[in-house]
């Protein structure tokens, strides 16, 4: 690095500006931390995000979370579609198992947000001025060239040639995250061999404002509530499947996709574009280094079967900014050793049992053999007579958060 070149001393380097990073500047800010946040993308883009076809599911907890970053108040109601309970299929079984908060639906699961509505009120928060003295400075359409790590403090080039200094850089750009890569930071890639699609579809009849999960043979298939007769659907099946998928007309899509569901919610009909993306998970060896941090997918990238990715990366992003906040409110170094391991200790211990178990249940419901349709059709019906089970797992989905 050219050290004649005027330097921006700024306290954390954010690379990612999607809805994780926009947070955590957010948050960041609230607590007098001054960020900058870099990313490969125009301001245009991050505040008029284009629609992806994804519909985040969020629980109480990331709601609460969103609410104190002024987000959640900045996504209109009629964005909010209510969850009020899950059921889930196997084959051509007649038998669900059906997870609901209590004897009633009155408390719903969560609700779902479509992807670029979270991601146009995070920018418009972030830009509307959190209360704090935590400035926010914005280096986009720019990417890190090279950066130095010292004892005191993390130096960085971008590709225009302006350095900034920082002291702490924290990677959120993606599960297949480049900053990670430079950081040296090994991870963990599970490539399905599938294919995920999503788009809304219109139905004859109403869903009941319940998820549906469908371990079909050959496939998998998700509903996710919107409205009172529509749902996002999420179908995920090989490469060559899908190429086939999408090759169908309009109307043979229709009848394809109504036949998949065995016709329980009438005649379906495509209401959006759908779209297209790989299935690949992912977990980071570590989620720190020497002043360096990983969060949202960069660190955990959940297979979408269980729907938590966003909220454990919200969840992440908030307990490392709360202990970055008081440890500059204490004049101690934000980037301490100690400091982010306990980060690390308390997101490996959030993430790594549920992460387990969403590999072990796409292995099993993705299995055709004989033997795995016997097994997950026995785990099925166990998890129905085991209604603690079902509490539980109702019970994290609504969790409060704090």
């Amino acid at each position: 690095m050219d050290d004649s070149t005027p330097t921006t001393q700024v306290d954390v380097a954010i690379v990612g500006a999607g809805p994780i990073g926009l947070c955590f500047a957010n948050a960041l800010s609230r607590r007098g931390v001054s960020s900058v946040l870099i990313d490969r993308q125009p301001r245009s883009a991050m505040a008029d995000p284009g629609n992806d076809g994804r519909e985040i599911a969020l629980t109480r907890a990331s709601q609460q979370i969103l609410d104190r970053l002024d987000v959640w108040s900045r996504i209109d109601h009629d964005e909010r579609a209510l969850m009020c309970a899950a059921k889930v299929f196997d084959g051509q079984s007649l038998f669900t198992m059906e997870i609901a908060p209590g004897a009633t639906r009155d408390d719903p699961l969560g609700c779902l947000v479509p992807n670029q509505v979270i991601r146009r009120a995070a920018y418009a928060a972030l830009q509307s001025g959190a209360p704090g003295t935590g400035d926010i400075l914005w280096r986009d359409e720019q990417e890190i060239a090279r950066f130095r790590v010292s004892d005191a403090a993390v130096d960085i080039q971008l590709g225009s040639g302006e350095r900034i200094q920082v002291s702490l850089l924290v990677a959120a750009d993606s599960r297949f995250s480049t900053t990670r890569r430079a950081m040296g930071i090994p991870a963990h890639i599970y490539q399905h061999g599938q294919q995920m699609l999503v788009c809304r579809m219109h139905h004859d009849e109403p869903h009941d404002q319940t998820a549906w999960e469908w371990f079909g043979y050959g496939h998998t298939l998700a509903l996710l509530p919107v409205d009172t007769h529509c749902s996002s659907l999420v179908l995920t099946l090989s490469p060559a499947a899908m190429e086939k998928q999408l090759s169908l007309s309009d109307e043979a899509f229709d009848a394809d996709i109504t036949r998949r569901f065995e016709g329980r919610l009438g005649a379906m009909r495509r209401v959006a574009e759908p779209h297209c993306y790989p299935l690949v998970s992912v977990y980071a060896e570590r989620f720190v280094g020497h002043r360096q941090a990983l969060v949202g997918d960069a660190a955990v990238g959940m297979h979408p079967v269980t729907a938590h990715g966003f909220n454990l990366g919200l969840q992440g992003l908030s307990g490392l900014a709360e202990r970055i906040g008081q440890a500059h409110a204490r004049g101690q170094d934000i980037a301490s050793p100690e400091l982010l391991s306990r980060y690390q200790r308390e997101q490996r211990l959030a993430t790594a049992p549920l992460f387990a178990a969403t590999l072990a249940i796409v292995g099993l419901y993705t299995d055709d053999r004989t033997p795995a349709r016997w097994l997950r059709k026995a785990v099925l019906r166990a998890g129905e007579a085991a209604w603690p089970a079902r509490r539980l797992i109702a019970s994290h989905l609504m969790r409060s958060g704090g």
